[in-house]
């Protein structure tokens, strides 16, 4: 039975006998989740088998770009409340509730996720436990997951260890992990008892007092939640970027239509930004791991929905080359090409599937001399694609350009002064592919401007 509730309960720093936590994981996930649970008063070990990495945490170092994150790593390290190792079973065997946040990647045969992290991190926990304990999943998995994962710890946990499993989805926005683990916008439990319930109430105790809805379900439903979110916000971007196209054959501005669509109170703002799609570490692999459940279970017209939404998406990749293309006159064998944007989002440096270095790439290989800048993921960019070209400053891939891409809504280039850079090159061309830009400016500065779904004039 799934029930929510918004009930208010005591902050966990002044509840006695606070559970000790441990984080299997310290990935972007796990490193994020470890460095709130201490903020909230909770003392905190996390694991990891890569020893650079614990090392890194241990020093205060985050090996990943998250404002926000280094000064409460490093807060939380000086207190005591938080530790780093990769010794899994001293770890298990002192704490009292075990979060498994390791990666589910896609596998490399099918778009089926990857549970093998999964496995390993439950199976080491349930092997190490010395008392009873409550097992959190948090990472993203295929629904019927955690129904064989109970299993797996009915075998592996020591006899007379009273040890339960459920799970709780993690619901970060990359930019903005600290805020959504500290004031999460709703806490899902499922397949809990009244035992475990009451322990990951005093977990969550203060977002919970501060308003966070508590939505109590069972297991298959819990596991649905993230990925059903993660489908319904790529299926909104690959509709807008569909109805972009309609706006384009008829002479209409999608980013005025998304506007005036966005006011709907049902519709909402929100992810409704036509342009180069949504790529990550997430979505992507997220949506096609879910059509691939959805076609064993027999639901195909899910299946099918999400197959349309990811060719959508990969869709916008060709028609922004394209537009480089036409810009270029038809080729950019040795034209140079500027590319604003290397992450997939601003405020991250995750290059994971990113479209803008995907789009970046596939220009470098048809002969264009590209040169690509971020503020951030400039160095993630640089180990995922050695072969592309990276400047040091908006002007640096400006200059010389036979045309510019603004492929990463970073605001400093959304705020970027329009007129300086004209000056940088002999032909002023732009393509924002994020929507972005306020095109009056940069046509009235000199650019050629062109946008997806936008009015050429």
């Amino acid at each position: 039975m799934t029930r929510s509730t918004t009930s208010k309960t005591q902050p966990a720093s002044t509840v006695a006998d606070a559970p000790r936590l441990t984080v299997l994981g310290t990935g972007y996930l796990g490193a994020t989740h470890a460095v709130a649970m201490a903020e909230l008063g909770f003392d905190v070990t996390g694991v990891d088998t890569d020893q650079a990495k614990v090392d890194a945490l241990q020093a205060g170092k985050v090996p990943f770009y998250e404002p926000g994150l280094p000064e409460l790593l490093e807060k939380n390290l000086a207190t005591g409340r938080l530790r780093f190792t990769t010794d899994v079973a001293s770890a298990v065997s002192q704490g009292d509730v075990h979060f498994v946040c390791v990666g589910t990647p896609q596998q490399r045969t099918s778009h089926a996720a990857n549970l093998a992290y999964v496995e390993a991190a439950t199976t080491a926990i349930a092997r190490h436990l010395t008392k009873d304990a409550v097992i959190v999943g948090k990472s993203t998995v295929p629904v019927g997951t955690a129904a064989s994962l109970r299993e797996l710890v009915a075998r592996e946990a020591p006899a007379g260890v009273d040890v339960e499993l459920l799970w709780n989805p993690e619901f970060l926005r990359e930019g903005k992990a600290v805020h959504d683990t500290l004031h999460p916008d709703r806490i899902v439990l499922g397949g809990v008892s009244a035992r475990s319930e009451a322990v990951m109430r005093t977990v969550y105790a203060t977002p919970i007092a501060e308003g966070s809805p508590v939505v109590v379900t069972d297991l298959p439903t819990a596991e649905l939640v993230k990925v059903g979110a993660n489908a319904f916000l790529a299926t909104k971007i690959s509709f807008i970027n569909a109805i972009a196209g309609v706006c384009e054959a008829a002479g209409a501005d999608v980013t005025v239509l998304a506007d005036a669509l966005g006011h709907d109170v049902r519709i909402g703002r929100q992810f409704l930004d036509a342009g180069l799609g949504f790529g990550g570490g997430c979505l992507p692999k997220d949506i096609r791991a879910l059509m691939h459940r959805a076609n064993e279970l027999g639901a195909h017209r899910a299946a099918g929905l999400l197959q349309h939404v990811d060719e959508i998406n990969m869709g916008q990749r060709e028609r922004v080359i394209d537009m480089a293309l036409a810009a270029c006159g038809g080729s950019v064998l040795n034209k140079r090409v500027g590319v604003l944007g290397a992450a997939f989002k601003p405020l991250t440096d995750d290059v994971r599937d990113s479209p803008a270095l995907n789009v970046a790439a596939a220009l470098h290989l048809r002969g264009a001399q590209v040169t690509v800048y971020d503020p951030e993921a400039g160095d993630t960019a640089r180990r995922a694609f050695p072969t592309l070209g990276y400047g040091t400053s908006v002007e640096e891939a400006v200059e010389a350009s036979d045309v510019l891409l603004v492929l990463t809504e970073w605001d400093d280039f959304v705020a970027a002064d329009p007129q300086r850079l004209a000056a940088l090159t002999a032909t002023p061309r732009v393509i924002d592919a994020r929507g972005k830009l306020p095109a009056a400016q940069w046509r009235a500065a000199g650019w050629e401007f062109a946008g997806l779904g936008r009015l050429a004039a």
